[in-house]
C-alpha cells in the first residue's frame, strides 16, 4: 500500500505549510460519507499514474492535481471539481516553491504540452503557473475531455479512470451506488446507464497510447457488463 504520507512530503516538502496541508487533504479524503472518492481512489490514481507518467509535460503537476481533484466531496457533478480547484489554488500558493521547482537551466517553452493560455509553470512569481496547471487539470476531471495535445489533462484524466479496468470493478460500482443511495433506484439506473453509453460511444476510453493498451479491453468489458446488469 502506498504511503500518502511519505508521497505527499516528497511531492510538496516537509515544511510544516506542506505538512498542515497534506494532512487537510488525507482528512477530507478520509470524511465517513465517501464510498468511492476515498483514500483507496487516490492511491489507486497514483498508482496509475506511474506507467504514464512520463507522457506528462508537468508530471509534478499531475501528481498535484490527483491529490485536490476529489478533495471537495459532496456528489455535485461539476461543483465539486471547481471547488476542489478552488481549495487547489487557495492551498498551492503556501508551499511554493515546491522541492525541485526552481527555474531549470533549458526551461520547456511555455505552455509546452498544454493547451494555449494555460501559463508557463516556470513563470516569474514562484511557480504560480504551476497553481493555475493544478486547478486546470481538477477542473478537467469533471468532464475527462482534454483537449487535443492536452498532455497532462491525458495522463490525469486516463489515470482517474483506470479503475474501469481494474479487477475490483463490481466493488467500485457498488461503491458508486452508494454514494448516491439519496437517489432513487429507477433514477439512478437510467442516469448511470446514460453515463455508461456514453463511455462506451467514445472512440477510446482513454487518449494515451500506454493506457489504451494497458486498459482498454478490460475497462469496455468491465462497462458493458454492468451495464447488461442495470438493464
Amino acid at each position: 500500500m502506498r504511503d500518502l504520507a511519505a508521497e505527499w512530503s516528497g511531492l510538496a516538502g516537509g515544511s510544516p505549510a506542506a505538512l498542515a496541508v497534506g494532512a487537510e487533504l488525507v482528512g477530507r479524503w478520509s470524511e465517513p460519507h465517501r464510498r468511492y472518492h476515498t483514500l483507496d481512489h487516490l492511491r489507486s490514481v497514483l498508482t496509475a499514474i506511474e506507467p504514464i507518467a512520463v507522457l506528462a509535460a508537468d508530471p509534478v503537476a499531475v501528481r498535484l492535481a490527483a491529490w485536490f481533484h476529489d478533495a471537495v466531496y459532496d456528489g455535485r457533478p461539476g461543483r465539486d471539481e471547481e471547488r476542489s480547484a478552488q481549495l487547489a489554488r487557495s492551498r498551492l500558493p503556501r508551499l511554493l516553491p515546491l522541492p525541485g521547482t526552481a527555474r531549470p537551466e533549458h526551461p520547456p517553452a511555455s505552455g509546452a504540452g498544454r493547451p494555449a493560455g494555460t501559463g508557463d509553470r516556470w513563470s516569474p512569481g514562484g511557480g504560480l503557473g504551476l497553481v493555475g496547471e493544478v486547478a486546470r487539470l481538477v477542473r478537467l476531471t469533471a468532464t475527462h475531455d482534454p483537449a487535443p495535445g492536452d498532455r497532462d489533462g491525458e495522463v490525469l484524466c486516463d489515470a482517474d479512470l483506470a479503475v474501469l479496468a481494474g479487477p475490483g470493478y463490481d466493488a467500485y460500482a457498488r461503491a458508486v451506488r452508494e454514494e448516491y443511495r439519496h437517489v432513487p433506484d429507477e433514477a439512478f439506473r437510467a442516469g448511470r446507464s446514460r453515463v455508461l453509453e456514453s463511455l462506451l460511444a467514445m472512440p477510446s476510453l482513454y487518449r494515451t497510447p500506454v493506457a489504451r493498451d494497458l486498459w482498454e479491453s478490460s475497462a469496455r468489458e468491465n462497462v458493458r457488463a454492468e451495464l447488461a446488469a442495470l438493464a
